[in-house]
């Protein structure tokens, strides 16, 4: 396909981070449904028909769709399709990766679409995906969403699943409505930890929970090195102009799991937030670009640090910190505290009341380092234990294959998802909720219901095997 003016196209889309860029407070929705639309349907635990062979679209193969691509190519019982992205030498590229993968077997005659804004509109139009993995900045997220499930297919999405709470609304309406599945691809409940501290707390062995900690703490200053294409050219514009917590699913979705949040046992009710002052972008800008730089030209509003304290209709509390400008190691804090004991991560290290036989003698001691290796023995998570070898190639540790052979997974065997839709809008709610409190003196806010109630009657996530 001829790429059909890509200058305008990256005009258009700069402008439309300028836009973005001018909002500092993204509103809260006025949208208060108490019941579901005709025909719509509940899809906690929600199963959607079988489909032996899975007909997969990619949207945006920059950072992170080349991943999901390559490895959802990989496996049994699916077909790639269909390639867009703005740009046609990526489109191309991974087009050519994956058709070779197929050996002449699979993954033939695939579409590519790529120099317009709307070219994934007539993708969906002319190859009717089964579904479409979305990996794109984040404001197309859910739009795309939205637009994917209207035209008939499953939508996986990259975090957040979108930046306000009236996209939320839009996402949780529209799959109920055409009973498609949207899910955020969280793919760090997928971490052995995380589904070790899972598998753990499942098992009772620390008691009743009562407090987490999650966090996102990774240093990304060197992303504003990719100033025309790539993630820092759209994400700094989020950094300059929004002040709370911008990326909180990474260390929060696995807590929640832990907690069965939206499931049945509890769910989220409010959230307070505080952010610190923003001065580590500016500093970054100023020692490494031009003062006439456009780095140099915003006025960064969004504080270096934000710590939110989130509260459960239980009253149990989940500290979420994010920080993506800080010189310091990375974390997500990973922690779990219950009335038996604790499990803690950065490093990896438990304690339990009354010790662990053979390792500690009380929990005034953490099992740590080497002596893990008796811990993941005992408790590493069946999921872990089945498909370790076949995703430990996969990005993140093996944590990205093993999100994408359980989609697939579910898909091929009419399964409900591991993350239904109302977790990723729960989880993706922290950003434009703390936005709110911060700009607020940290008033609390409180998070909507997606699931109008349902959530009491959501089974946990099963320890699948």
């Amino acid at each position: 396909m001829k790429n059909i003016d890509r200058r305008n196209f990256i005009k258009k889309t700069s402008l439309s981070a300028a836009g973005l860029a001018a909002a500092s407070i993204i509103p809260i929705s006025g949208h208060a449904q108490n019941s579901r639309e005709t025909n719509a349907v509940y899809m906690g635990g929600f199963t959607a028909p079988k489909l032996e062979t899975v007909k997969i679209a990619v949207i945006g193969v920059g950072a992170r769709g080349p991943a999901h691509l390559q490895f959802a190519a990989a496996l049994p019982g699916t077909e790639i399709v269909a390639i867009c992205d703005l740009y046609e030498d990526l489109a191309t590229k991974w087009a050519t990766v994956v058709t070779e993968m197929g050996r002449g077997e699979r993954h033939q005659g695939i579409a590519t679409y790529f120099g317009h804004e709307d070219k994934w509109k007539l993708m969906l139009e002319e190859v009717k995906p089964d579904m479409v993995f979305i990996a794109t900045n984040w404001t197309n997220h859910a739009p795309m969403a939205i637009e994917v499930m209207k035209k008939g297919a499953h939508a996986f999405v990259e975090v957040p699943l979108g930046i306000s709470i009236d996209e939320l609304w839009k996402i949780v309406d529209t799959s109920e409505k055409t009973r498609k599945h949207c899910m955020m691809m969280e793919n760090v409940n997928y971490g052995r930890d995380e589904l070790l501290f899972l598998n753990m707390c499942r098992l009772g062995l620390v008691g009743d929970l009562l407090h987490g900690e999650a966090a996102y703490i990774h240093d990304l200053r060197t992303q504003m090195d990719e100033v025309e294409r790539g993630t820092g050219s759209w994400r700094t514009y989020h950094y300059a102009k929004r002040n709370g917590n911008l990326y909180p699913t990474h260390g929060l979705g696995p807590v929640a799991q832990y907690m069965n949040l939206g499931r049945t046992e509890d769910s989220f009710k409010s959230l307070v937030s505080y952010s610190t002052p923003a001065r580590g972008r500016a500093l970054y800008a100023k020692e490494n670009y031009p003062p006439d730089h456009k780095w140099n030209q915003l006025d960064y509003k969004g504080g270096d640090m934000n710590t939110s304290i989130i509260k459960s209709s239980l009253g149990r509390t989940i500290m979420v910190q994010w920080d993506e400008t800080s010189p310091r190691p990375y974390s997500r804090l990973n922690l779990i505290q219950g009335t038996k004991g604790i499990l803690a991560g950065f490093p990896t290290r438990v304690a339990l009341e009354g010790g662990i036989d053979g390792i500690t003698e009380s929990h005034h001691q953490w099992v740590e380092g080497e002596q893990l290796a008796a811990l993941y023995e005992k408790y590493d998570h069946p999921l872990y234990k089945r498909l370790s070898s076949t995703t430990s190639e996969s990005g993140h540790g093996g944590m990205d294959g093993m999100m994408v052979y359980r989609i697939i997974e579910c898909l091929r065997n009419g399964l409900p998802l591991d993350q239904n839709v109302y977790e990723g809008c729960f989880w993706s709610a922290v950003s434009p909720l703390s936005e709110r409190s911060v700009a607020n003196d940290g008033a609390p806010q409180s998070f909507p219901d997606f699931t109008r109630g349902n959530w009491k009657e959501t089974k946990p996530l099963d320890i699948i095997s």
